[in-house]
């Protein structure tokens, strides 16, 4: 171990079984978890402390927006955190470059440390009264078709379970394509040609603090500001940041999907998300819908009702974000 991790909670782990805690920890973006301590990250440095499992009373995730966030005309669509609240009230608060890191680290916790609160106070006062909302929203008693409805919708719904990750590879490659087709492509070969610009400046200004020359140190601070700025905005032409292999993704997560679904699914394998079903589930239970088909549409429906104007809580805008990009892609069929 390189550089051995600040402590940050009042237990601590003595130093071999802390180099061996994090070397085997499992990595999500820039924290990490293992069997006995929480890793996290500085601003700029990942993993360089950690606390102590035993001291964790309460983790959960946090989502800032920018302005345009909920357009997706912004700076930063949104800008996620890990917070992690340990021993008598200290809290960490943890920067994520991609909110799905987050969902996994949690999903993660919640196998290992059930006992472990994943939502903030307020977050678990919200949902109680949304539970309530929603209960006095629902039909106390349903008719057998929508009863066997919703049965056959939590059965899907436990198959997905089974390879979660095809989920989020099917959300991921739709927002992926999503921008990518609302892009213009020019962007990136401006942002290429800046970045050239910025690496030879970086190489002046190296050359004139050489030699001595006093303004070549902004030169030099100028080139690395357009070179690191750039290249982590992921603006630049990859090889996997580019249209083809965009395109190629999406299909190909579909038909990854196509393959855990099988034939005998309630709803078109390229909508098949667990966030698809459980909000047809209520729609069944509010009697909006008797058969899985009647549910889709309906869900259809307040997809497109949802646009920018429109304000809703951060529950259901995580529910938006992640599975209206599949079916604007395809085109609503």
């Amino acid at each position: 171990m390189i550089f051995k991790p600040r402590q940050l909670s009042l237990a601590g782990l003595d130093g071999e079984a802390l180099a061996a805690d994090k070397k085997r920890c499992k990595r999500f973006g820039p924290c990490g978890v293992g069997e006995k301590a929480l890793y996290l990250n500085s601003f700029y440095i990942d993993r360089c402390f950690y606390v102590a499992l035993s001291s964790v009373r309460r983790i959960f995730k946090r989502v800032a927006m920018s302005k345009g966030g909920f357009t997706g005309k912004g700076m930063f669509a949104s800008i996620p955190y890990l917070v992690v609240e340990y021993d008598d009230g200290k809290r960490k608060q943890c920067n994520f470059k991609r909110e799905e890191d987050v969902d996994r680290l949690l999903e993660y916790m919640a196998r290992i440390c059930p006992d472990i609160p994943r939502l903030s106070e307020e977050g678990e006062r919200r949902l109680a009264e949304k539970a309530a909302r929603e209960a006095a929203r629902y039909l106390k008693e349903l008719t057998p078709q929508a009863q066997r409805t919703w049965d056959e919708l939590e059965q899907a719904k436990a198959k997905l379970s089974q390879d979660p990750a095809r989920s989020r590879r099917l959300a991921r490659a739709a927002r992926t394509k999503r921008n990518s087709d609302r892009s213009n492509p020019a962007y990136k070969w401006v942002a290429l040609t800046i970045v050239i610009l910025g690496a030879a400046a970086l190489v002046y200004g190296v050359w004139t603090w050489l030699h001595q020359n006093g303004t070549g140190v902004y030169f030099l601070l100028f080139g690395m500001a357009a070179i690191f700025f750039f290249s982590g905005a992921n603006v630049l032409p990859t090889a996997k940041n580019n249209r083809k292999a965009v395109a190629r993704e999406w299909e190909e997560a579909k038909a990854s999907m196509r393959e855990l679904a099988g034939e005998a699914f309630p709803v078109p394998y390229w909508y098949a998300h667990p966030v698809v079903l459980e909000r047809m589930v209520r729609i069944v239970r509010e009697g909006r819908a008797q058969t899985a088909g009647e549910a889709l549409e309906v869900l259809k429906a307040d997809l497109k009702a949802l646009n920018s104007s429109v304000q809703v809580e951060q529950e259901e805008y995580d529910e938006v974000v992640c599975i209206k990009p599949i079916f604007l892609l395809q085109e609503y069929k």
